[in-house]
């Protein structure tokens, strides 16, 4: 069987809907809009076995009806949230099965960005919607600091050569604001030099790796002192624990 290749479907002004491919057979994540994914569909003679979604917010669930409609394949998203079109339901430790393209993903329920949200890990791929981003995460809409805290410490535990993809290319705004939290985390400003000069092509920042995470996204690095140290300049006051240094970070990132 051919290599599993994922690659990104471009949407809406810095969406990527992400298939996931073997040959002509393919699912796709998080598919905001429809009409990209049927012009990928039909450009590259693909048949679609299944639709995968991480949360409930209209630029990942746009397009489910048109797809469900056109081409009658399972939609699989989270049980903790109403997003019509998901035909399969899916709880923490569920598993996602596509036979065809021999593909099993794990489902890890992540909550912060919604209460609902999930992410799907498996063939070395972590697709994790809204939670994890190039150097950032998401906002916390639903959920409190603590459960985005600990839904990134989930991920972050997953292993390092695990590539990261994200549903949005936010990673230079991101890696802006990274700086200024840790000016001389010489990692850091090695990748904020590499996603310039990608962004300057019109080249996608991600897939990341988690290590690259761990060593970059100071939102995975709250039990460090240059990170705890820019939360206690941010509050004026020392951070009482980690859950405090997580919400001052994401707090600032909010007006950054």
């Amino acid at each position: 069987m051919e290599p599993m290749n994922i690659s990104p479907i471009r949407a809406f002004r810095d969406n990527y809907i992400w298939v996931m491919r073997r040959g002509d057979l393919a699912v796709v994540v998080d598919p905001g809009d429809a009409q990209p994914v049927i012009r990928f569909v039909e450009e590259n003679g693909v048949r679609l076995l299944a639709v995968l979604v991480t949360h409930h917010h209209g630029d990942h669930v746009g397009g489910l009806d048109d797809l469900g409609a056109r081409y009658r394949m399972p939609v699989y998203g989270p049980w903790h949230e109403e997003i019509d079109g998901v035909t399969n339901p899916l709880r923490h430790g569920d598993f996602v099965d596509v036979p065809e393209l021999e593909l099993n993903l794990r489902v890890i329920e992540v909550p912060g960005h919604t209460r609902g949200h999930i992410a799907y890990y498996g063939a070395n791929a972590l697709l994790c919607g809204d939670t994890l981003f190039g150097c950032g995460c998401g906002r916390l809409f639903e959920g409190t600091p603590a459960m985005m805290l600990d839904s990134l410490q989930r991920l972050s535990a997953l292993p390092g050569d695990a590539n990261v993809y994200c549903a949005h290319e936010y990673t230079e705004s991101n890696c802006r604001f990274a700086l200024a939290v840790e000016p001389d985390n010489a990692r850091l400003r090695e990748r904020v030099a590499a996603v310039a000069q990608l962004r300057g092509s019109d080249i996608p920042t991600v897939p990341s790796t988690l290590e690259e995470e761990r060593a970059t996204n100071p939102f995975l690095r709250t039990e460090q002192p240059a990170v705890r140290r820019a939360a206690e300049r941010f509050l004026g006051r020392r951070p009482g624990d980690e859950v405090e240094v997580f919400a001052a970070i994401r707090a600032w990132k909010n007006n950054f």
